[in-house]
């Protein structure tokens, strides 16, 4: 049952990121070229939205969906770490014209071209992974 549970919130998601024009190459280019506000709400918004639900689930100490804990632990907030890889995300996003999450909707959407770009952020997230341990801390 909890497999359908997120099959359902995945797919409401990837309806609203399609007819929210998230997913559109055109906004996110119109977004790097600081020509309309549209991208900065809807990331202005979803910032605001995850910052009180991450508050509530302080607060109320809600579990996840399988029953255990959340892990709200804290992260190394190395500036170097942060810099490298907003500059990689950010060029991935440049280059391709989407990030992970809209990557699936055009793919769901019939984009077959994006299938390159999902194979390369696969490819990229697996090699991270075989090198993560090397990486300074």
């Amino acid at each position: 049952m909890k497999y359908i549970t997120y099959l359902a919130i995945g797919v409401f998601f990837g309806i609203i990121m399609f007819k929210s024009e998230a997913a559109s190459w055109f906004r996110i280019y119109e977004m790097f070229q600081f020509g309309s506000f549209h991208m900065y709400g809807i990331i202005g918004s979803a910032v605001v939205i995850g910052i009180i639900g991450v508050q509530i689930i302080k607060y109320k100490n809600i579990k996840s969906l399988s029953g255990g804990d959340i892990s709200l632990t804290p992260k190394n907030k190395s500036v170097t770490r942060y810099l490298a890889g907003g500059i990689i995300f950010g060029l991935g996003w440049a280059l391709a014209g989407a990030c992970p999450g809209p990557m699936y909707v055009l793919a769901g959407a019939g984009y077959t071209s994006i299938l390159i770009v999902i194979f390369g952020a696969i490819v990229g997230t697996f090699l991270y992974g075989l090198i993560k341990d090397k990486l300074p801390h």
